[in-house]
């Protein structure tokens, strides 16, 4: 599902600078900044360790402020001085590295959390989170714990809980990393029929290069700290992808280019 260039914009980066004030002085993460986020688009932010991959990603979803520039979320700047505008992320979902399941909660109630603080009853966020479960390959683990559940089912959980309130953005920061390679290979697969079943806006960030080229109908490559942009590719390939995809040359080609470019 590739997008126009002429597509809305749902994320908007301009300008962007971020610094961080520690003991041992300031850091500067990312430097001058510019990058739309298309509607509908699956965007990959690809770079070395310490780029500010993370960080540009926590600064689209409001948990960081710029140090200057704007970031704008649907038309709307996210920040006013040092105010957020918290309805302009009142739409977007965020899955970090860990699930971070609630331990004392079953699956269902995990899920449906978001739907509670939102006083939502409990027939419908039972029906809400079943629903997901179902969305997400985990039907008929409701009632299960957390600790019952194999890694990538607490992901698959928490991309759930994360599409509980119909968010028109997810965010996603490695939320793969810490899995098996195969299981990582599935939930890839998985997370792209997710993405064509709700037509969302997908951010991921990721240190896989397989997995970008992969998933994205856009790689951003980002240098070294301080992180800035070098290049933007778009991915060809028609959706849905299958694994063997990377077997294709052009796809090999694609991942050699990025591969060079990081390491040079």
């Amino acid at each position: 599902m590739m997008v126009d260039a002429d597509a809305g914009c749902a994320i908007r980066i301009a300008g962007v600078e971020k610094q961080f004030e520690t003991p041992q002085g300031p850091i500067r993460a990312l430097t001058r900044t510019n990058f739309p986020v298309r509607k509908g688009e699956f965007a990959v932010l690809l770079g070395p360790s310490g780029c500010g991959k993370t960080t540009m990603l926590r600064l689209m979803a409001g948990l960081e402020r710029p140090t200057s520039g704007v970031v704008e979320v649907g038309g709307r700047p996210l920040w006013h001085d040092e105010r957020r505008d918290d309805g302009a992320v009142a739409n977007m979902g965020v899955v970090f590295q860990e699930a971070n399941l609630f331990p004392w909660l079953t699956i269902e109630d995990n899920i449906a959390l978001p739907l509670k603080l939102r006083g939502m009853t409990r027939k419908l966020r039972r029906e809400r989170a079943r629903e997901l479960c179902r969305l997400v390959g985990i039907a008929g683990f409701e009632a299960r714990w957390p600790r019952e559940l194999s890694g990538g089912m607490r992901q698959r959980a928490s991309i759930a809980r994360a599409l509980s309130y119909d968010p028109e953005i997810l965010l996603m920061d490695e939320p793969f990393g810490a899995l098996d390679a195969i299981t990582r290979d599935a939930m890839n697969l998985e997370l792209q029929r997710i993405w064509i079943a709700t037509s969302k806006t997908i951010v991921l960030v990721t240190h896989s290069i397989p997995e970008a080229v992969f998933l994205a109908d856009r790689v951003v490559l980002l240098s070294s700290r301080p992180g800035r942009i070098v290049e933007i590719i778009d991915v060809p390939f028609a959706r849905p992808r299958e694994t063997d995809v990377r077997g294709q040359p052009e796809f090999q080609e694609i991942a050699d280019h990025l591969r060079h470019r990081l390491e040079h």
